[in-house]
């Protein structure tokens, strides 16, 4: 049993002044008579190796390790799992909400913390871990059955912890996993799409199901699945990004090309992906996409030289050599030493048979590289 206020605390957050004020608020409060205190997620599991707490207070958003990769390394480790966990998050964070939703977090705090808060949620957490609902009691049941190979037992206690809680997705995905685990696909994919259909946020449960199909080689049921968890969470672009490849790949571009744009959408860094979706779509002979993403990235961004440079690749090889030109100008009005955009203006001009224009273009390569091979090759065919 835990004692409100003799317990021992764990505080893991990297701003020190949050630190601080957590640990303020929990004197006046009265509540926790040891309190711990860590930066990341990684120094907070160090902490708990040696001395496990009563309960954990953990920032969502922290570098190193966040409080999300820190909570399930908690739920793997036999002698932590069973730590109450609150997890502390910025009211625009809300991805969240969803993983509270279908994860095992016990609760969560929303920033700026207020002393009422962080009290009444304590206490309920609290009360929780001292009196487990009867649905807890039979899935710690479940849990030590399948860890002693008991699964016929573990589904039993399931599947009572489901007579208390019949629209429990964690309970319902757990059901799935453990017919999953005995061979039982079929009864194991019903039960995760009961979980998902009694769970509009569960998004675990949605990309567990969407890669059993993608196993099965059923791309489109699996990218269906991951067109609605893209609009549910951020936390999943680099799978998504797994799957539009495989959608490419095997046919179903239109579908691939929704799925990046989802991607692209929700993501908050658009550089980071576009150039693994352009590849993408360019290996599997889809052009029009490309070309979208570039002119769109240029109006956001019309100062990536870079960027520009690599649309002017792009329609160029593709056979747009207009828009390759002006892109390869744009680069070179800016850029003056950048010998690769004004060689590829001199080999437009040149099938333009704007010989003189090319030929300018050409002792500009030269002066800056007077050994350039393409420049030289070019010149002798003036």
């Amino acid at each position: 049993m835990i004692d409100i206020e003799n317990m021992s605390i764990l505080v893991v957050d990297d701003m020190k002044s949050m630190r601080l004020t957590i640990r303020k608020m929990l004197r006046n409060l009265s509540i926790g008579k040891i309190l711990r205190f860590a930066e990341n997620g990684k120094e907070g599991l160090s902490i708990l190796s040696n001395a496990p707490c009563d309960l954990a207070i953990i920032d969502w958003n922290m570098p190193v390790m966040n409080g999300t990769q820190m909570m399930s390394m908690i739920r793997k480790d036999k002698d932590l799992r069973d730590i109450p966990v609150i997890m502390v998050t910025a009211e625009n964070e809300r991805d969240i909400v969803s993983e509270v939703a279908e994860s095992e977090i016990d609760a969560y705090l929303l920033k700026p913390l207020t002393l009422e808060a962080l009290d009444r949620k304590i206490k309920a957490v609290v009360e929780t871990a001292n009196h487990p609902d009867k649905a807890t009691t039979f899935m710690r049941n479940a849990r030590e059955c399948e860890e002693a190979d008991d699964y016929e037992g573990a589904i039993e206690q399931v599947r009572l912890a489901l007579i208390h809680k019949p629209s429990a997705s964690r309970i319902l995905r757990k059901l799935g996993l453990i017919h999953f685990k005995i061979g039982k696909t079929g009864i194991g994919e019903k039960c995760l799409q009961k979980a998902m259909s009694v769970n509009p946020q569960d998004t675990i449960t949605r990309d567990v199901l969407a890669r059993f199909y993608l196993k099965k080689k059923e791309y489109e049921r699996a990218a269906r699945i991951y067109l609605e968890i893209m609009s549910l969470s951020t936390r999943y672009f680099n799978t998504a990004m797994v799957l539009g490849e495989k959608l490419m790949v095997n046919g179903y571009k239109s579908l691939g090309i929704e799925l990046f744009e989802k991607v692209m959408a929700r993501s908050g860094k658009k550089l980071a992906f576009q150039d693994a979706i352009i590849d993408i779509c360019l290996n599997n002979g889809e052009y029009d996409y490309p070309k979208k993403i570039l002119d769109l990235a240029i109006r956001d961004n019309p100062s990536n030289y870079d960027l520009v440079h690599r649309a002017g690749l792009v329609f160029y090889d593709t056979g747009n050599f207009d828009k390759a030109l002006k892109y390869f100008r744009m680069v070179d009005s800016h850029k003056a030493s950048h010998v690769e955009a004004k060689l590829y203006i001199a080999k437009i001009y040149h099938m333009n048979k704007k010989i003189l224009k090319a030929d300018d273009y050409l002792n500009q390569i030269l002066r800056i590289d007077p050994q350039n091979e393409d420049a030289l090759t070019l010149r002798r065919q003036l």
